[in-house]
């Protein structure tokens, strides 16, 4: 198990200036002093600031202190939110009915807290008409704008056009 704080044998400081287990300043003793004090309390005495001159020692329950790091960084963790990229693919001839459809997962993606990458594919001939897909990612973005900001411009790729939409933070 690795640890990030050197505790009790392993301090290699003459003196220390020490905290006691109630955060109460006790001022700077020998080391030896020091280990002393924190076995009488059947507890550690832990490094907290190695840099400092001289080093700055607690005394504490490491076992307890490190189980509240643990459950700190677990609820930081799980606090989270991971945001996605999604992908809604359009065509330039799209029907009504199939564009409601794609506008509502948009949509649906957005209200989630993820990105959406939305893409008008072109196949043989119709890249001729980049207008169209053009037409249909501007609609798109008109249609979401109160729920997104668009975070990267309709775009030619090859054979697709691309538009990135990212959720409004509700900072």
């Amino acid at each position: 198990m690795s640890r990030e704080h050197q505790i009790n044998d392993e301090i290699r400081a003459r003196e220390v200036r020490l905290v006691g287990p109630e955060s109460e300043q006790i001022g700077i003793k020998p080391l030896r002093e020091a280990l002393q004090m924190a076995i009488e309390l059947n507890l550690d005495l832990v490094n907290v600031a190695p840099t400092a001159k001289p080093p700055v020692c607690r005394i504490m329950d490491y076992g307890k202190f490190r189980y509240e790091q643990q459950k700190k960084e677990k609820e930081a963790r799980k606090n989270q939110k991971v945001v996605d990229l999604k992908e809604v693919w359009f065509r330039a001839n799209i029907d009504e009915h199939d564009y409601q459809t794609k506008f509502r997962n948009v949509i649906k993606f957005l209200n989630e807290g993820d990105k959406v990458k939305a893409s008008v594919r072109f196949r043989g001939r119709e890249i001729a008409h980049a207008d169209l897909g053009k037409k249909i990612l501007d609609r798109l973005s008109k249609e979401v704008a109160e729920i997104c900001n668009v975070e990267r411009a309709p775009k030619l790729e090859g054979r697709s056009m691309i538009m990135i939409l990212a959720p409004k933070s509700n900072a």
